[in-house]
């Protein structure tokens, strides 16, 4: 009878073993669950509905306020960079060339989660994707322009913990629909005015993308109704999907394993072809943005491989970009051919860290040339904004007295520029061949501000701004 025992036991563990396995095998098996469309939606990529561990529901909460309208603030800001994406504000209005004593009125501002993310404009609405730690998510929130007051928010759970902010991308929108790239790789998609939902999916769990360092920090891009994303996943690097309806319009395979950097895609005309530039972890790619050619790999570099990339390529005239990182890495400049039936990328000249590079921020391409702030291990001249030649003649850097640390810059007509700082205070300067030029500074948060790290809005005489916590709307026209 002694031995009987263990026998039955073991048999009766056998049994509940098997019946586990079984039931966890028809819990997989259970069939994945369509979003149908709605009237101002369309049909949502496929969602796991029944399974413990499916993906989060994209759809989320939603809370509108229909008694807030639209702010009556004119001008488009898309996305990262603004309407061409290389942070020259074309639509700014007539700025003033000196500031008041008590520096450019605040016209609103508000708290806003920990992070880095900022705006888009359209349509005198913002969009920004804001976390949200009080209830455990991302939020996406529409904002009137001119006040600040929220119209509407779409929230969906999913846990992210605070490593230098959270959210950190900026949402794109075409006036129709938003675009947005969360911390962990979900990408949301809604209608821009309603904010009915119309598809999301987690670029992790479709093509097995690795959530960067510091989270996602590329910011999508929409031309002509398409959202153009990089997973640079196990393989697909970049995609093109349909805003209206969710459905996969191009996946380019990823050549050699390469991974998602904080990098941004950037559009480059070479020899008269538009074409898609991505710095990955790895190497450089050029994907053809039109006509036949869209969505195919037209070249790789590996002349450029820093560990770490924030910054994103920045296009040039003649088919040239130029790519910059912090850590020691410099920058590069290089040159996209076609040679004969294919094409080719030549690296022009690098640029060590003390001469010409950028920690996070994207330099601007502005009036012929590149400006960037300096990373905090470029030397003597750390943290200053400096100008080069797109030839890498380095004119000049903004003094000692004139640092910025990680902070954004964006450029103006009449050859002006405002600066950020970390502690958010700002510098109104004019810029160009003959040097730097303070017109005017503010300590807008009495240099109290944390990690003011986010890029700068400037549209219809208004500028855009954030720290860590608060988002902010100045009055810089005349």
């Amino acid at each position: 009878m002694r031995q009987a025992v263990p026998i039955l036991v073991t048999a009766a563990a056998a049994v509940l073993a098997a019946w586990v396995v079984m039931a966890w095998l028809d819990r997989e098996a259970q069939p994945m669950a369509l979003r149908e469309a709605a009237a101002a939606g369309s049909v949502a990529e496929t969602v796991a509905a029944t399974s413990a561990a499916h993906e989060t529901d994209l759809a989320g909460c939603f809370l509108a306020d229909r008694e807030v309208p639209p702010g009556r603030v004119s001008g488009l800001w898309p996305g990262f960079r603004g309407p061409a994406r290389d942070n020259v504000a074309t639509q700014a209005g007539t700025l003033a060339t000196a500031w008041p004593s008590g520096g450019p009125r605040v016209l609103w501002s508000r708290p806003v989660g920990d992070g880095h993310a900022m705006p888009s404009l359209a349509a005198g609405l913002l969009y920004v994707l804001d976390y949200d730690e009080s209830r455990g998510g991302d939020c996406l929130r529409c904002l009137n322009a001119e006040t600040g007051q929220q119209r509407w928010e779409r929230f969906y759970k999913v846990k992210t913990k605070r490593n230098h902010g959270i959210s950190r991308t900026v949402a794109a929108t075409d006036g129709e629909a938003v675009v947005a790239l969360g911390p962990q790789c979900h990408v949301l998609c809604v209608a821009a005015d309603s904010g009915a939902y119309r598809w999301g999916f987690s670029l992790k769990e479709r093509y097995g993308a690795k959530v960067p360092l510091w989270y996602a920090g590329q910011c999508p891009l929409i031309e002509g109704g398409v959202a153009i994303l990089a997973p640079a996943g196990t393989n697909t690097v970049l995609c093109g999907i349909d805003v209206k309806s969710g459905a996969t319009l191009f996946e380019t395979p990823n050549p050699g394993g390469l991974s998602m950097s904080h990098a941004s895609v950037m559009v480059l005309d070479a020899e008269g072809t538009r074409q898609y530039v991505y710095a990955a972890l790895g190497g450089i790619i050029g994907v053809g943005a039109d006509g036949p050619e869209r969505g195919k790999l037209l070249w790789r570099t590996d002349a450029f491989q820093p560990s770490v990339i924030a910054p994103s390529p920045v296009p040039l005239t003649g088919g040239r970009f130029f790519m910059t990182a912090g850590y020691g890495f410099g920058g590069a400049m290089f040159r996209v051919t076609r040679d004969g039936g294919g094409w080719k990328v030549a690296l022009l000249f690098k640029t060590d860290r003390k001469q010409f590079a950028s920690e996070q921020q994207t330099p601007v391409f502005f009036d012929g040339l590149l400006y960037a702030v300096l990373p905090s291990d470029g030397g003597g001249d750390r943290q200053q904004l400096a100008c080069m030649t797109p030839e890498g003649e380095r004119l000049w850097s903004s003094g000692k007295d004139c640092t910025f640390g990680l902070g954004p810059y964006v450029a103006a007509s009449g050859g002006l520029m405002v600066l950020l700082d970390d502690v958010g205070t700002l510098t109104l300067a004019r810029v160009g061949r003959a040097g730097f030029t303070v017109l005017g500074r503010h300590a807008l948060m009495d240099g109290k501000g944390r990690d003011a790290w986010g890029p700068l809005l400037l549209s219809d005489g208004r500028l855009y701004l954030r720290d860590g916590e608060r988002l902010y709307c100045l009055q810089v026209g005349e």
